[in-house]
């Protein structure tokens, strides 16, 4: 997914949260509904994380530097992870919080019609961000569930935009059932329930979507029909017979780099050698075109090495080979 792709599904949802947003701290100022402040901040959180959404896409198209040679893709990570800790902290902590004191302290909602009529027109508006959301993820999520579109996906807004508008919607259905039930039974303590019940959802939601973006920020492998189409590009058959070993890391959302051990024939050429990498990238590119940083290292296939299986010692947070006396 492009950071244009996404961007129209950010902008969608950051639209749909200002508007929410300001109508929800009316309600809450006429009605004391300790929910509708609770969702405008929720609200005011989801507007902040779009923000940071769209900083973080602009900053990861900065071009590389000396410094920094494999470039800023990862900033798109790091701006993901950064609206996790928003949403824990500001939503759901604040909510639990919020809910925790109205029904310590309860009291009844006035004028129930602004509660309502902002609930129904909120749930209006995050329907068509959610709406644009599926939109712009069923584009690229293919034959893949939701759980595992959101959980393989190596760009990190559609997932974070998706999980958002959906907490949104059942946070703005919690809420109306709270305010709903608060005014059946003219017992304020049913807002505070609703409120520490959105609060708990925007928690699991944060924590959610801090697991993936935490994987994204370590470091994840290309996607196993990438690898395998990799793996088949690289040999040709004639000069790279094999690939002895191979390593893939995503380096931003669009950028991966291939390190790999190939083997080649004991009788060639160094030239040959040469030009049979020089065909092999062209063919990587060619078949997995975000693959843009690749290192490919010529070695003579052995069967008896082969059958030693690979060497821990090379592999990266494997054994230490020169371990620190004690």
């Amino acid at each position: 997914m492009s950071a244009s792709g996404g961007n129209k599904a950010i902008v969608a949802a950051l639209g749909a949260n200002l508007a929410i947003a300001a109508s929800k701290f009316v309600a809450f100022a006429f009605s004391g509904s300790s929910s509708m402040l609770a969702e405008g901040v929720h609200s005011v959180a989801d507007s902040g994380n779009q923000f940071l959404l769209l900083i973080g896409g602009k900053k990861a198209q900065r071009e590389a530097t000396p410094q920094h040679p494999f470039g800023y893709g990862r900033e798109r990570y790091i701006y993901a992870f950064l609206v996790s800790i928003v949403l824990f902290s500001i939503g759901g902590m604040f909510a639990i919080y919020e809910g925790y004191e109205k029904i310590s302290h309860p009291h009844p909602v006035e004028h129930w019609y602004w509660p309502v009529g902002v609930l129904v027109f909120a749930i209006i508006a995050e329907g068509f961000s959610f709406r644009t959301a599926i939109k712009e993820s069923n584009e690229l999520r293919g034959k893949l569930s939701w759980a595992q579109f959101i959980r393989r996906a190596k760009a990190p807004e559609l997932p974070v935009v998706l999980l958002e508008d959906f907490g949104a919607l059942i946070g703005l259905v919690l809420a109306l059932g709270g305010v709903g039930i608060a005014l059946l039974t003219g017992n304020g303590v049913w807002d505070g329930i609703g409120t520490v019940c959105i609060g708990v959802l925007l928690v699991a939601i944060a924590l959610v979507l801090a697991s993936e973006t935490k994987s994204l920020l370590l470091g994840e492998a290309a996607g196993l029909e990438d690898v395998k189409k990799i793996e088949a590009a690289i040999v040709d058959g004639d000069t790279v017979t094999g690939v002895i070993h191979m390593r893939t890391l995503h380096l931003g959302p669009e950028e991966l780099l291939v390190a790999a051990k190939i083997a080649v024939q004991h009788d060639d050429t160094a030239a040959e050698v040469a030009n049979a990498i020089d065909r092999a990238e062209a063919r990587i590119r060619e078949a997995v075109p975000i693959a843009r940083v690749i290192y490919l290292e010529p070695d003579i296939y052995s069967a008896a090495e082969a059958a030693k299986g690979p060497d821990p010692l090379a592999t990266p947070g494997g054994p230490n080979p020169h371990p620190a006396d004690h």
